[in-house]
């Protein structure tokens, strides 16, 4: 029986990920929060870097089980597979993925998969423009960009949630008042 959260950060740039997370790390205690970037390789030779990373990271984790310790994660491996699928990278991640899925969903954690949106999509520019936003290779932070993410990261949740019962997934509007999303972030994750 599992003692320890795994929450699982996701979405589109601009979504708030940053704020949220950093949040969630100092709300919910014994919380270490970690943020990844995935590798920069995107030619086939980046999948097996992904992959060592990736399967080093589930390595890892395991060692955590049962420690009371929550892990927040800041980006995972969906977000390999979502830039894979949206064509930045040269090479399919889907293989790797679902072998990743399967391992996370057996690890005894009380998982939360957690799908940040923004219900106005106009929102993006607005967040996108603000100072301090790092650019990436492999999809310049623009709305149209977002946007195309934002909808592969809410059929990802589809799917994980179809195929995974024991994964808390939920959906969460990023747009509403931060002192609200605050309130039911920490509802969901109580």
């Amino acid at each position: 029986m599992s003692n320890s959260k795994l929450i699982i950060i996701e979405g589109a740039q601009g979504v708030g990920k940053t704020t949220i997370t950093d949040f969630i790390r100092n709300s919910v205690p014994y919380t270490n929060l970690y943020r990844l970037n995935g590798t920069a390789d995107s030619t086939a030779s980046g999948k097996e870097k992904s992959k060592k990373m990736y399967m080093g990271l589930m390595d890892y984790i395991k060692t955590l089980e049962n420690l009371n310790i929550n892990l927040l994660f800041d980006r995972t491996f969906f977000s390999e597979e979502i830039y894979c699928r949206l064509g930045f990278k040269e090479y399919s991640f889907t293989d790797i993925y679902n072998e990743l899925l399967d391992i996370l969903s057996k690890m005894d954690f009380d998982i939360f998969y957690i799908t940040l949106y923004l219900d106005k999509e106009d929102e993006f520019e607005k967040r996108l423009m603000r100072e301090g936003k790092a650019t990436t290779k492999y999809a310049k932070f623009d709305k149209r960009n977002s946007i195309l993410q934002q909808d592969a990261y809410l059929r990802l949740s589809d799917e994980v949630k179809e195929k995974y019962p024991n994964i808390h997934v939920i959906k969460f509007n990023n747009l509403i008042p931060l002192e609200e999303a605050k309130k039911q972030l920490l509802e969901i994750l109580s």
